[in-house]
């Protein structure tokens, strides 16, 4: 992709249009680069209510090692509060728009790097997409998690809370009173979400794969070295930017490895299944399927880490254990410590030189020599119901269910599963199937995750499965397997499960099927089966409902199908 230092712009005689905004002839020597500062901050998304104040700091680093900060609006929206309605089907693809919007603003402005500034699921992924599409010198720097809640249920409270709460109440188990606290007091102030979902996951994942400084990805956001880090990255852009240190130097095949076994050995969520291939993709990667990556690396990375929901410690808890560096500096020799990192330096110098302020937590982060289990928190699944994947993090629930059988309850939208939920009509030893909630057939690919907190609150984590071509919650703590692909829009095995179909998951082993099922019983159910008609509001939504690829591809925008539409 042709790109011009902004040098060669000044000299055309661009600088009034700067002088505008109030910038100096200093600012504006053609000695100093211009940084892009791509800032997702708004009033609707808590964990990026921070980030014009961390942006501030960035600009005092980038002008203190002789850059120029130019700051640009990127949007962002909040899986939280899309939660559960049809807001969640615009989550997912809101990460092609952030990162097309931010590729626009680099590339119509000729930006010789840009700080990217994001904390949230979809937002952090498509920030880095952008970066490894454009390849100009890029960092992600990230808002940092929000401080944990009151107490409820016999752990630290989160914004996910209410919703568990919500299954007790309808089970008799709290009172109005009590869930009204919880929803006063689960959320003490700004941050991405206090437990280990995607929007933490990436942070974490992208501090593996490089792309942010060693260290940063899990200060709390009200911690003042959150705004040190932001200072920093301010000098290290300038420097990367100088030394011509791009992307693509750092976004590898190792790299890209090195962030699977991080996230796998610390049980991130299952949506960096989406978002490490979608990277790669935009890193132009793209003879290498990711997803068999993490089937493979699953078998030889430890479990080192547990945060909550995978165990009752907090996001807080795991920065003074010594967060991504810790974990990292214990998994050793799995990870290729010669590549290169926006630190300026291999990830081996950037863990040889990293410093732990607080002390070792052994309950929280251990060694290979006594992990919490010998395989990752995240596994591939296959079978004659997901034939190409399906993803589940046994990490996150108890091992009892690694090898479940079950009887299907189907529905074909989550709101059906929801309702039968709270009625009562899911039963220990069921297996609810929730389809077309596909990339196409959702659309959007929306998150199982008010059903799984439903199971939960109802005492049926350990008796009941889930399993959906939908997505999950990073939260989410029951059995689960989500990203079944062939989805079910697309005629996948899943649309011709039936109620009463025996179901097993077979985790160590790598297994969903329909026992039952031979491939002449789905043959027959195939040929009276029809897609459901859904109305799909007109806009965004129903172009990529035409276009998105499998989860098993990232769900990113299939190019081919573009192309052919274009075409027709």
């Amino acid at each position: 992709m042709a790109h011009f230092r902004s040098a060669d712009l000044m000299q055309l005689s661009y600088k009034g249009y700067f002088k505008a905004m109030g910038y100096s002839d200093d600012e504006l020597s053609d000695k100093k680069p211009r940084i892009g500062i791509a800032n997702s901050w708004n009033q609707l998304v808590p964990g990026h209510y921070n980030l014009n104040q961390v942006a501030e700091y960035v600009k005092r680093g980038i002008y203190e090692a002789g850059g120029t900060a130019c700051e640009f609006g990127v949007m962002a929206c909040c899986d939280g509060i899309a939660q559960g309605h049809i807001g969640m089907s615009y989550i997912l693809p809101s990460r092609e728009i952030i990162c097309d919007s931010v590729e626009l603003m680099v590339q119509a402005h000729q930006l010789d790097a840009v700080v990217l500034l994001a904390s949230c699921d979809k937002i952090v992924p498509g920030m880095i997409m952008a970066a490894a599409r454009l390849n100009v010198p890029a960092i992600l720097i990230n808002g940092g998690p929000m401080l944990s809640g009151i107490d409820f249920d016999g752990r630290k409270s989160d914004g996910t809370a209410p919703d568990e709460a919500m299954g007790m109440l309808s089970a008799g188990k709290i009172t109005q009173e009590e869930l009204d606290t919880l929803v006063d007091a689960c959320c003490p102030g700004c941050g991405s979400c206090s437990f280990f979902g995607t929007a933490n996951t990436m942070g974490c994942a992208i501090e593996a794969l490089g792309m942010s400084l060693s260290g940063s990805a899990v200060v709390p956001a009200v911690y003042a070295d959150r705004l040190r880090y932001a200072f920093k990255t301010g000098q290290k852009i300038v420097e990367l930017t100088n030394k011509d240190i791009r992307p693509r130097d750092i976004i590898t095949k190792a790299s890209i490895r090195n962030s699977i076994i991080a996230t796998m050995s610390v049980c991130g969520s299952t949506n960096a299944c989406l978002h490490l291939p979608a990277i790669a993709m935009e890193a132009g990667i793209r003879d290498w399927d990711v997803i068999d990556e993490f089937d493979k690396l699953n078998k030889i990375t430890p479990q080192l880490a547990r945060i909550y929901p995978a165990s009752d410690f907090s996001l807080e808890d795991f920065y003074k254990a010594g967060g991504m560096q810790r974990v990292m500096k214990n998994l050793g020799d799995l990870l290729d410590l010669s590549v290169m990192t926006v630190d300026a330096q291999t990830m081996g110098e950037n863990l040889a030189k990293a410093k732990f302020i607080y002390p070792e937590n052994p309950d929280l982060i251990k060694t290979r020599e006594n992990p919490f289990a010998p395989t990752g928190g995240i596994a591939v699944l296959r079978g004659n119901i997901a034939p190409d994947t399906g993803i589940t993090k046994p990490g996150a629930y108890d091992p009892c269910m690694y090898d479940f059988t079950g009887k299907a309850i189907c529905f074909d939208c989550e709101e059906d599963a929801e309702e039968a939920i709270l009625k009562g009509d899911v039963k220990p030893g069921h297996v609810v199937v929730v389809r077309y909630e596909g990339p196409k057939g959702g659309p959007g690919m929306r998150e199982m995750y008010k059903a799984m907190k439903y199971l939960y609150g109802q005492g049926l984590n350990k008796c009941t499965a889930l399993i959906t071509d939908g997505r999950f919650s990073g939260t989410n703590n029951g059995c689960f397997v989500g990203h079944i692909s062939p989805e079910a829009a697309d005629g996948g095995p899943l649309a011709l499960l039936k109620d009463g179909d025996t179901i097993h998951l077979d985790v160590m082993n790598g297994i969903l099927e329909a026992v039952d099922v031979t491939p002449e019983e789905f043959a027959e159910r195939r040929k009276s089966w029809k897609r459901p008609k859904k109305d799909i509001p007109n806009g965004y939504l129903r172009l990529y409902s035409k276009v998105a690829s499998s989860a098993a591809k990232g769900a990113v925008i299939d190019e081919e199908q573009v192309y052919s539409k274009v075409e027709d």
